[in-house]
């Protein structure tokens, strides 16, 4: 009676990942604990696995994504009130996206288990920019723009160069400097590429009410990001956003 209680998950195996903090960044590293415990009665697990995890925005409406996913284990049996730790390294890749107010992250583990209910452990961290993603909002900042608003939504195809089924696009709002009454928005999007970042950038102009209608007041460039030095950056995010507005 135990087995064919812990097989729907009364009296199963549990598991739970420790993280040494809650907050990394995209592209580092963080080292891990599991604690596997058995429940009732002894049972087979086939691996231990994670899945990093977000949503984004379709037009069917939100929808989960993985981001990455990978087996820490081969098979093992753990004995009924057994307990065992693993240590492991979880890379965060840099496409992950950075938290926000609308999006979040989360760190799944489960045990697989066959014919039974996967015993799982969900832990939300904080994704903070990569270096040279934060150099761009650091050059950003410096031209006067506050970040506005972040979402995750489905990837257009024909505009972005990635295999992803979706991405991060970030809007600023000019609160001073020069582009204050001449730009609405900078709406950009970064793109990881092997080793190389490009930005797809969107400049609404402050163009007044026929072209905000027509939507004429949108222009995209896209713009190669190679070091993670803001001061490097800012002279041509602002060439580009000049051109455009």
């Amino acid at each position: 009676m135990k087995g064919v209680l812990s097989r729907i998950g009364i009296g199963s195996a549990t598991v739970d990942t420790i993280l040494p903090t809650d907050t990394v960044r995209a592209g580092d590293s963080v080292q891990a604990e599991v604690h596997v415990e058995g429940g009732s009665t002894d049972q087979e697990i086939d691996a231990v696995y994670f899945a990093l995890e977000t949503e984004y925005k379709s037009d069917e409406g939100y929808k989960d994504a993985i981001v990455d996913q990978w087996q820490l284990t081969e098979p093992f049996t753990i004995e009924a009130g057994e307990k065992r730790r693993f240590e492991t390294t979880i890379d965060i890749p840099r496409e992950t996206p950075v938290t926000t107010r609308s999006t979040a992250v989360e760190i799944e583990t489960g045990l697989d288990i066959s014919m039974a209910i996967d015993p799982g452990d969900e832990d939300y961290i904080e994704v903070e920019p990569t270096h040279r993603t934060q150099a761009v909002f650091d050059a950003l900042d410096s031209l006067g723009f506050s970040l506005h608003s972040s979402s995750c939504e489905a990837s257009a195809g024909s505009l972005f160069t990635t295999s992803a089924t979706f991405v991060q696009e970030f809007e600023f709002r000019p609160e001073r400097g020069e582009f204050t009454g001449q730009v609405d928005e900078v709406g950009l999007v970064p793109v990881f590429d092997d080793d190389r970042l490009t930005l797809y950038l969107e400049v609404d102009r402050s163009a007044g009410l026929l072209s905000e209608v027509t939507d004429a007041d949108e222009r995209h460039t896209t713009l190669p990001i190679d070091d993670s030095d803001p001061e490097a950056i800012e002279p041509r995010l602002e060439a580009r956003i000049r051109e455009l507005s």
